[in-house]
């Protein structure tokens, strides 16, 4: 194991999920109203309380053909390797066989990244929980191998009581918040008390980016300018809640909170986190005329509470591969994002090799394998 890659960022999806998931799983008051399959023209779907949740791959379209329709995933198309379903994420033996293909020890599975969503708070939590249950039996598999993330609701007193419940179960190593979607934001003194218990339990947090979060503008729609237009919904899922993290003084209550950052980027980093401690500085440089103005008694410097509690992936970055130093020692982890259609998989040394290609071995395993091993507890 030692020389395979440990990947920090992959996942399960919607539409590789069991069909009858919610509908066995849920407590028999909400089994009326859990999601389900069902086919909208042509495709199946999952349904939620008359919403769309997304396509589901498990069922041929109505026409008789092998595929289904506007299949998502190509990675198994380039393979081909259709040799029992294109749910083959969602069966651990094949997905094993995958990570074996790609020469990858280790997965971190993150979640759907289109939201469980629901407007009852009591389904849309309950969904929540019976997800976490099954995904964790489906990482039983290979514990060491297959990493589970348990997705938090997004209201401090919900996620406090899943990150509860979650921490008995026992083998969880990391949670996620999708902190675009989170009810209030992090000043509120509310999410206090989930800080607190992640530091007890030792339990990671993590944060990753949830797709297609706005509206496009009708200008953008059918235009090469729609995928630039994403590409400003992904930077509102990260740039305010991080600043947060410094600015309501999270990072240094909590030290023992370590943090990762999923599929967000690296390079708009280093900026922000020097124009911390500029602020941070000016902060303690000018002290009379910030005393009167409400300025928090933050000791500790950004970039120094940055390379201790925080971690960041990446998947083909050039830009993150000139930012190790930044970063600090074990803080940047490597990732495949299998099975998305921008994954490397099932090419990914190929994919090491084009950034890497400058940097010593030793910092080559360290960012494909030694950083998530001691972050996860790994050999």
């Amino acid at each position: 194991m030692a020389n395979q890659l440990i990947s920090c960022d992959d996942h399960m999806d919607l539409g590789q999920l069991p069909e009858d998931l919610w509908l066995t799983r849920l407590p028999a008051a909400l089994r009326p109203r859990a999601p389900r399959i069902e086919e909208r023209d042509g495709q199946a779907v999952w349904i939620c309380d008359g919403k769309v949740w997304g396509s589901w791959v498990g069922k041929p379209p109505g026409d008789g053909t092998s595929r289904p329709v506007k299949q998502l995933y190509n990675a198994f198309d380039r393979a081909q390797i259709y040799d029992q379903s294109v749910r083959r994420p969602a069966v651990a033996e094949l997905r094993l066989a995958d990570m074996d293909r790609d020469g990858v020890q280790t997965q971190v599975i993150f979640g759907p990244i289109f939201q469980i969503s629901t407007d009852d708070p009591a389904l849309r939590e309950a969904c929540y929980r019976v997800y976490n249950d099954w995904l964790l039996e489906f990482c039983g598999a290979e514990p060491d191998r297959l990493i589970g993330v348990p997705m938090l609701p997004e209201t401090p007193a919900s996620a406090l009581a899943e990150l509860s419940r979650l921490a008995t179960k026992g083998g969880v190593r990391q949670v996620n918040l999708q902190i675009a979607n989170i009810k209030p934001k992090l000043d509120d003194p509310g999410w206090e008390p989930l800080w607190s218990l992640l530091e007890d339990t030792g339990i990671i947090l993590s944060w990753h980016i949830t797709v297609f979060l706005g509206r496009l503008s009708d200008r953008a729609v059918g235009k090469p300018a729609s995928v630039f237009e994403n590409t400003k919904f992904f930077m509102g899922n990260f740039l305010e809640p991080f600043v947060d993290l410094f600015a309501w003084g999270i990072l240094e209550r909590h030290p023992k909170l370590r943090m990762v950052m999923a599929e967000a980027g690296t390079g708009w980093l280093p900026w922000l986190v020097e124009e911390l401690d500029y602020r941070h500085w000016r902060l303690w440089e000018a002290n009379e005329f910030w005393a009167d103005k409400g300025g928090i008694a933050l000791e500790t410097k950004p970039s120094e509470l940055f390379k201790r509690q925080i971690y960041a992936t990446f998947q083909e970055d050039r830009v993150a591969m000139s930012l190790v130093q930044f970063f600090g020692d074990g803080h940047l982890l490597w990732a495949s994002d299998y099975p998305h259609p921008d994954s490397v998989w099932p090419n990914s040394r190929a994919a090491i090799e084009r950034q890497m290609a400058g940097l010593s071995v030793e910092m080559r395993r360290k960012l494909t394998h030694d950083n998530a091993a001691r972050l996860y507890g790994l050999s």
